[in-house]
């Protein structure tokens, strides 16, 4: 296991980050769990960074809706806007036709539909509202970074075993089965006591944090659900669709 790390290291960071590092030497089913577990960590930068923005915004004056917005922008930028466009592909992918090929073709042709484009919108504008709600209130800004990062412990869910991959190649395929469930359970448990801690830090309720993780965790199961009765399972695109779902939801209860 110990072997693991560095490639599970760089294939975590090299996923979900835009920060450049080299490709892991070797990658079994093994190392892309260990990835997927560690992508709290691996994305610590972009919690740092969505920090420093909103904290910047709220010094020079500016309204919490434009600093929540450029917090967003900032995280987009730091990910390559691969989970938004995971969000978009796989809102049009359920709402396109009841045909599993169909759906999947969708899904891989990369344009935004008018479902995608829907999705974006409510999402995303949730996460900039809560962004700037927090960051106006003290230190709210180190929660809402904190959050960034603890939010893509949704990836445990959707790389659980017993998940399958809708396809026989891309990242879907890759990280199929690959977190043990009692490992997806401890990872979503952590994260929301130290989210609890945080919010409790800087004065907010923290059983707030236990609702909002305990809700998204719902919503990721019932949006992988919704994916293997319609697709046959996962894709990459589901992946970044669960963290930018899981990352609205717990800003809005925090």
């Amino acid at each position: 296991m110990a072997g693991r790390w560095p490639d599970a290291w760089r294939m975590s960071v090299g996923t979900l980050t835009a920060i450049p590092v080299r490709p892991p030497k070797q990658v079994d089913r093994d190392t892309a769990g260990l990835a997927m577990v560690l992508a709290p960590v691996a994305v610590l930068p972009l919690g740092l960074l969505v920090a420093l923005v909103l904290w910047g915004g709220r010094e020079l004056g500016l309204h919490p809706l434009v600093y929540g917005l450029l917090g967003v922008g900032a995280l987009a930028l730091g990910s390559r806007a691969f989970h938004i466009d995971g969000l978009a592909d796989t809102a049009d992918a359920l709402t396109a036709s009841y045909d599993r090929e169909r759906s999947l073709e969708v899904m891989k042709s990369g344009a935004a539909g008018p479902a995608g484009v829907a999705a974006i919108v409510v999402v995303l504008g949730a996460q900039a509202v809560g962004m700037g709600v927090m960051a106006a209130s003290g230190a709210g800004f180190g929660l809402a970074g904190a959050l960034v990062c603890l939010s893509r412990v949704a990836l445990t869910i959707t790389c659980a075993r017993g998940v399958p991959a809708a396809r026989p190649d891309g990242l879907g395929a890759a990280t199929a089965h690959s977190v043990p469930r009692p490992i997806a359970v401890m990872a979503w448990l952590a994260a929301a006591v130290i989210a609890a801690v945080v919010l409790h830090y800087t004065g907010g309720s923290w059983w707030r944090m236990a609702i909002g993780f305990a809700v998204a965790a719902v919503v990721v199961g019932l949006l992988v659900r919704r994916a293997v009765r319609r697709l046959g399972g996962v894709t990459g695109d589901i992946h970044g669709a669960s963290i930018e779902v899981c990352l609205a939801v717990v800003l809005v209860s925090a």
